[in-house]
């Protein structure tokens, strides 16, 4: 079987870390996030308060080691894709009191796309595109249709899922979970807690992708592109 197995997390494995609390960056109105309100977007927490959100693009704790969000502090989608984020936080708070959906990333304006992909130049284009969407085709969260997550506890304590948020590698391909768990690379309580994550997500009506535990689609990327305009 093809390794494919990359030796460091590119971001720092938070299973036993608390969420973070963001300073606000500035007293005015973020131009981004205006951009985004104004093609109707939404700020998911004020859909759903018991969201949790830590963008991780508006910290230093991610792959490209630095803020590339700037003045974004909140998680925005489009208006229907957040209701069914908040839908899958309410199945997930049902079944799991203490649990909820912790959020690193939801929409994200193209210059940022542009940055993250810019930032991975030791990988071929193609390789490249498993990690991040080449900007000139557009990623899903372009569209405030895509959103990165992952579950916690009520008080922000992240679930073990076997890897950090964005880590290059298979280990964090949903289908190898099993081949791992064979070779004892993951724990089926690893295993269980991506499961639930997934469990929620797909009856809210999110798709997983192959690659990335914490990615969930709302619509397909043309979709997006036919009822969405991207985010500049």
């Amino acid at each position: 079987m093809k390794k494919l197995f990359i030796l460091f997390s590119l971001t720092s494995f938070a299973a036993q870390q608390k969420v973070k609390s963001l300073p606000a960056k500035t007293s005015q109105i973020c131009q981004y996030e205006q951009k985004m309100l104004d093609q109707g977007l939404v700020n998911v927490q004020e859909i759903d308060a018991s969201i949790l959100v830590e963008l991780k693009y508006s910290t230093t704790d991610n792959f490209v080691g630095k803020d590339v969000y700037g003045c974004i502090n909140s998680c925005f989608l489009q208006k229907k894709p957040a209701e069914m984020l908040s839908n899958a936080n309410d199945l997930l708070k049902r079944n799991n009191g203490n649990y909820r959906l912790l959020v690193y990333d939801g929409g994200r304006p193209l210059s940022s796309q542009k940055v993250l992909w810019n930032s991975l130049t030791q990988y071929s284009p193609k390789q490249r595109a498993t990690y991040v969407a080449n900007p000139a085709t557009g990623s899903i969260h372009n569209y405030g249709s895509a959103v990165d997550l992952t579950i916690a506890t009520a008080d922000g304590t992240p679930l073990d899922m076997g890897t950090g948020y964005d880590f290059f590698g298979e280990l964090a391909y949903p289908k190898m979970e099993s081949y791992f768990l064979q070779i004892g690379k993951l724990t089926k309580q690893q295993i269980a807690n991506r499961h639930l994550l997934r469990s929620v997500m797909k009856s809210a009506g999110y798709m997983p992708i192959e690659y990335e535990w914490w990615h969930f689609n709302a619509v397909s990327r043309q979709k997006a592109k036919q009822i969405y305009r991207i985010i500049q």
